[in-house]
């Protein structure tokens, strides 16, 4: 009878072991659930709100509680959900800065604090302040809409572009390589660049803004979707939108159906959905005990034109 119960015993310690293993992976010491943090730079644009909550879903998946803080394009407001980050005992923050250079303290004093720290998408001009950055290969992805806009163009024509946020590394990083190739032919000229900080509505005001001065363009690069979706508007309203061709940069599903339809010429497609899950599943590595992370993971980026727009939907390829 005794040694009945001992194999009773011992088979139960079999079936109950793996999943006691499985749930303290994702347990702290004290036996409550690990939190991870996602911490956006707005949600006041639907990229980053596909963004936001992908990382959401992935970590939840993988058995964390969640949260997700919006900084609102604000430094002073994303200090402030760092803090409570950390005072509430999240153990992981996945980051999309509002700024590559005053979002650093915020980063570090939550590395300090011994929070890993992974950015999603943008970066911070201080590598050791986080332990990886997965970001798009924004220039790259402007090469080849900057090849596209030169044969769209025929080589020559009057342009103007829109920039994003001035303080974001992406804004730049998207126009040098967008530059490195549209500067190489003399016939296309810019005639304007001004900022429209990523937005649809400030886009819109931006282009009003530049036909009033310079109504003879020929086309506009504008540094994400919604800047372009908000230029097509000031288009279409000045009665200019068959004359003049638009180039945005994200993968936004309105300029994917935008480019199906013939509105706007092209887009680059980023992916924030594999940003996203890649920097949960680092988290998730982290607080099982991974230290080696690369510093910088490039995600690739993909010209999206009326020849190919069928393979794609909004922030990715179709299944």
């Amino acid at each position: 009878m005794k040694r009945h119960l001992y194999n009773l015993q011992r088979l139960l310690l079999l079936l109950v072991l793996p999943a006691a293993l499985t749930l303290a992976g994702c347990t702290n010491r004290a036996g409550k659930h690990k939190k991870v943090a996602i911490v956006v730079s707005t949600l006041n644009n639907p990229w980053f709100v596909v963004l936001a909550h992908t990382a959401e879903a992935e970590a939840q998946r993988l058995g964390y509680e969640t949260k997700i803080f919006d900084s609102q394009n604000n430094t002073a407001l994303e200090s402030d959900n760092f803090d409570n980050a950390i005072a509430s005992g999240y153990e992981a923050i996945l980051f999309n800065p509002t700024d590559a250079d005053g979002s650093i303290a915020n980063a570090q004093k939550a590395t300090t604090a011994g929070v890993p720290v992974f950015c999603m998408d943008r970066e911070v001009n201080n590598a050791d302040a986080v332990t990886s950055m997965i970001l798009s290969d924004n220039f790259s992805g402007c090469v080849a809409l900057g090849k596209y806009f030169v044969a769209q163009l025929h080589k020559q024509g009057r342009y103007v572009e829109i920039l994003g946020i001035v303080g974001d590394n992406n804004t730049w990083n998207r126009s040098k390589g967008f530059h490195s190739v549209v500067d190489n032919y003399p016939g296309l000229k810019m005639v304007a660049q001004q900022s429209a900080d990523f937005d649809r509505n400030k886009g819109l005001e931006v282009m009003e803004s530049i036909l009033q001065a310079h109504p003879d363009i020929e086309a506009v690069f504008c540094g994400n979707d919604a800047m372009a979706m908000g230029a097509y508007q000031a288009l279409v309203a000045s009665g200019k939108d068959k004359k003049v061709q638009v180039f945005g940069f994200d993968g936004a599903q309105d300029a994917v159906e935008a480019i199906h339809d013939g509105k706007i010429a092209a887009t680059a497609m980023q992916f924030p959905k594999v940003m996203a899950v890649t920097a949960a599943r680092y988290a998730d590595e982290y607080l099982k005990g991974k230290r080696s992370f690369p510093k910088r993971m490039p995600v690739s980026v993909e010209l999206v034109e009326k020849n190919n727009v069928n393979d794609y939907t909004g922030y990715g390829k179709k299944e």
